[in-house]
């Protein structure tokens, strides 16, 4: 008998959570300087892998020392660099989201259990 009991109210405080996060208007999709920074981050990142293999295969065509630490230095590190604030920047929004969505429901948990603390002490 307390078997269903538990079974029925997880469910309906998922639906109540999903009814109140809809209520927030919490869009999916990262629009506005959100979505750009992680639109940015996806580009840099691309972007630096490219610059590091056209460095490498410039690198590699030519005999002259010189020539091949020029476009190592020039290509490779400007691509490194590229990289790596690429997928900073990409990270930061993505996590941010990820967090942002369980600080939303860490605070309607912690509502709830502060509803339920208040019923008992009324008791």
């Amino acid at each position: 008998m307390t078997t269903t009991d538990q079974g029925a109210a997880p469910s309906s405080r998922l639906e109540e959570f999903e009814r109140e996060i809809n209520e927030l208007k919490v869009r999916a999709q990262a629009t506005g300087p959100e979505g750009r920074l992680l639109i940015l981050g996806a580009v840099l990142l691309v972007a630096g892998l490219v610059l590091i293999a056209v460095a490498w295969v410039r690198a590699s065509g030519t005999n002259d020392f010189n020539d091949q630490i020029s476009y190592l230095i020039s290509g490779g590190l400007g691509g490194v660099g590229a990289a790596v604030v690429g997928c900073a920047l990409y990270v930061r929004t993505a996590m941010s989201r990820y967090l942002r969505y369980w600080l939303i429901r860490m605070v309607y948990e912690q509502r709830a259990q502060t509803d339920r603390i208040v019923e008992a002490l009324k008791k």
